[in-house]
């Protein structure tokens, strides 16, 4: 905590993942190694986050784009996956995390599935912190899907048309139910989003590192967030104002994020503790 300030944490930090296969080709390894180098990063990050108190970490754990990947690689990753869940089941549960899971979930295979499911339920309650898990995740693919099913409710006369606005759309994006992203991290190299929280990302702070994810650390953490409190600290949007109806769509989204909040009545008592301007998950 001597790196960054206990006050004006993220409340809400995403993560893209990259670099595990460039990390095992310098290394003369397999693709398969990163990979599993990379989770050994998730375990290290995820404990970080918990012990500073950030109260939603989202990980771009496996992208709509990934399936199309060699079929090995592709197994190799949902072994991963499931191994990770299951060695991971404990400590989730043990510390109050609650886990979801966000993308084309039936696109999973059985495997992952099983453990996947049953996690899910049973820190359901869990208060202390949320994980969520990007699976077979797009952005656009989310938005889309979003407005096909309020156009289908419009079309069966369920939904007036003129009353579509950027607050319900957002109350459909399964990725929002964990927030807004403060502070949104890509390792690798690369400067883009490559289609992560998309809508959510409209105000969220970028940091972008060469690190290679699995050499992502604690320090690198940390320097993302007190770059982010820096930032954080000059006049924010008006849109994070409570009750600002400003340009821009800013009443729309307050109105997104109380109608979220209001709908996950296991968070009232975390919001309660805090003060200010942004909303929690």
């Amino acid at each position: 905590m001597n790196l960054v300030e206990a006050r004006n944490l993220p409340r809400h930090v995403g993560i893209i993942m990259d670099g595990n296969g460039r990390w095992a080709e310098l290394r003369g390894e397999p693709r398969e190694a990163g990979h599993k180098a990379g989770s050994a990063a998730v375990r290290r990050i995820v404990r970080v986050c918990r012990r500073l108190g950030v109260e939603a970490l989202t990980l771009y754990a496996f992208s709509e784009q990934n399936w199309a990947r060699p079929r090995n690689e592709v197994d190799a990753l949902m072994g991963l996956l499931r191994e990770f869940l299951m060695s991971e089941r404990g400590e989730i549960l043990e510390n109050d995390i609650r886990l979801v899971a966000i993308g084309d979930i039936s696109r999973l295979p059985e495997v992952v599935r099983e453990v996947l499911d049953p996690l899910r339920k049973a820190s359901s309650a869990n208060m202390r912190m949320t994980l969520a898990l990007a699976l077979s995740y797009g952005a656009r693919e989310e938005i889309a899907a979003a407005a096909r099913e309020l156009a289908m409710e419009a079309v069966a006369g369920r939904l007036d048309p003129e009353a579509i606005d950027g607050a319900l759309l957002a109350a459909r994006l399964p990725s929002l139910s964990v927030g807004e992203p403060d502070l949104i991290i890509r390792t690798g190299g690369e400067q883009r989003l490559s289609n992560f929280l998309l809508y959510g990302a409209a105000y969220a702070e970028l940091s972008f590192t060469e690190r290679l994810w699995p050499d992502f650390t604690e320090d690198d953490l940390f320097a993302a967030i007190a770059t982010y409190q820096r930032r954080d600290s000059a006049v924010e949007p008006a849109y994070r104002a409570e009750g600002s109806g400003g340009g821009g769509g800013g009443g729309e989204l307050v109105a997104a994020r109380g109608a979220l909040d209001g709908a996950r009545p296991w968070r009232a008592r975390e919001l309660a503790s805090h003060s200010g301007s942004r909303t929690g998950v």
